[in-house]
């Protein structure tokens, strides 16, 4: 059966090709492995090329002694780099048992058939042989992937408990790819989910945030996460949406979970992590602010007063707890506390408009308003405003530099301090309003 790998990096294949044929010339066994096995078959892209091979570390290390390092050379993995492209280079090996939920406590060097036996999924672990166009299949791998099915190699309770991730990674891929989960791995699945939160930060924040920039449709993952029961453990905030009714008349789509979910379905992938986690956490201070009373015909009404201020007050330490960058905390919780400020825009002063389109932030937060309201009332009527204002101010800054600044009034008289900070904040607002600099001058006078 001959594969078809494609790349965007022309050189990924036929180096991939001549490090087996290397490996092979030398007496060793040596496959494409795992991952890009997986993708060819599905005629998906193939990100990078993995190599399992007979020979040891040592061994590939005397076959390209320029070319490699050993990155993981206690559980028998070398990287070598050749043409400004790394490859992993892995020893076929069984591991022995799992103390940590992640690391096997020893390793011994085997097959490539007991290679296949360790992996974590059937679709994982499949082998290639680019040199006889062989496709090596131990575990079932290939008829599942065709059947679009999502399945453990052996027993899936063990899998789980050898690395906790997997259960994650199992998400990922049924969403990604648009699998089935297999009924016993589901259920193995539901039955550890708890024990996700020995997972690091790191680890479940990069399985989270692939499976939502990557899938289709985001919404699938995150029902798999819910309904798996690994969603309450490692981001109950989220979990908390579910339920959390709102107002009909605006969000004719239902609670703010389906409101999420579907925003995350409107952008098309590869999504923006920073966008990604402004949706997710966009209305997260609602379950906290929910008032629900009754309207005057009998039926119940429902508010969340203040919700945009109490989510940017759970945003930095839900970030924090992912071990998200500063950038991408500060990016985002601005985002969530002015989310609802767009409906204020054309009633504005020209000054506080500038001072509002003019934030760092204004793409994200223009972007997060405009899925915001086509996940639920549909109206574009505010972000077409915006969109209008800030095509106005093209041709200028949005902020300019002041026109007069504290040295004009320490010439003048002024004293600097607290009093002669408040007057350039005044001067500057007169400034966005189009007051000219001879005309703040004459305003200030002389102190």
């Amino acid at each position: 059966m001959e594969l078809r790998f494609e790349s965007t990096r022309e050189a990924l294949v036929p180096q991939a090709v001549a490090l087996v044929r290397r490996l092979r010339e030398a007496g060793f066994v040596a496959y494409f492995a795992g991952g890009c096995v997986r993708d060819a078959l599905r005629r998906a892209p193939v990100k990078d090329i993995d190599i399992a091979t007979s020979a040891t570390p040592e061994e590939v290390a005397a076959l390209f002694p320029a070319q490699s390092v050993g990155v993981g050379r206690s559980f028998g993995v070398m990287l070598v780099t050749l043409g400004g492209i790394a490859y992993d280079v892995a020893t076929f090996r069984t591991d022995g048992g799992y103390q940590d939920g992640r690391h096997p406590e020893s390793i011994a060097y085997d097959t490539a058939e007991h290679d296949a036996q360790r992996r974590d999924f059937t679709a994982n672990a499949l082998f290639y042989d680019p040199l006889e166009a062989r496709l090596i299949d131990f575990v079932g791998g290939e008829a599942d992937l065709r059947a679009g099915l999502l399945r453990t190699v052996g027993d899936p309770v063990r899998r789980f408990r050898e690395d906790r991730l997997r259960m994650l990674r199992a998400v990922r891929f049924a969403a990604v790819c648009g699998w089935r989960i297999d009924p016993s791995t589901w259920a193995a699945l539901r039955s550890e989910a708890a024990e996700v939160a020995c997972v690091s930060a790191e680890r479940i924040r990069t399985e989270f945030l692939r499976m939502l920039c990557e899938a289709p449709k985001p919404s699938q993952a995150l029902e798999l996460l819910a309904e798996g029961g690994l969603l309450k453990v490692f981001f109950p905030e989220l979990m908390a949406l579910r339920g959390c009714l709102q107002d009909p008349v605006w969000h004719p789509e239902g609670d703010v979970w389906v409101h999420t979910v579907r925003m995350l379905d409107l952008l098309p992938a590869p999504r923006d992590p920073t966008l990604v986690w402004a949706v997710l956490l966009h209305d997260i201070g609602k379950p906290r602010t929910l008032k629900v009373g009754t309207k005057p015909d009998g039926s119940p009404w429902y508010r969340t007063p203040c919700h945009a201020g109490v989510g940017a007050a759970m945003a930095p330490g839900i970030l924090r707890r992912f071990k998200e960058s500063r950038e991408t905390l500060e990016a985002v919780t601005a985002a969530v506390r002015y989310h609802m400020q767009f409906v204020e825009l054309p009633k504005m002063r020209e000054s506080t408009a500038r001072r509002m389109l003019g934030r760092p932030t204004m793409a994200l937060e223009l972007e997060l308003h405009r899925l915001d309201c086509l996940s639920s009332h549909a109206k574009l009527d505010l972000y077409d405003y915006a969109q209008a204002k800030l095509s106005q101010y093209a041709a200028q800054p949005l902020l300019p530099p002041p026109l007069v600044t504290g040295k004009d009034l320490i010439a003048l008289g002024h004293t600097p301090g607290p009093k002669m900070g408040r007057l350039l904040q005044k001067l500057y607002t007169l400034q966005l309003e189009g007051a000219t600099r001879e005309t703040l001058l004459q305003r200030c006078g002389r102190a």
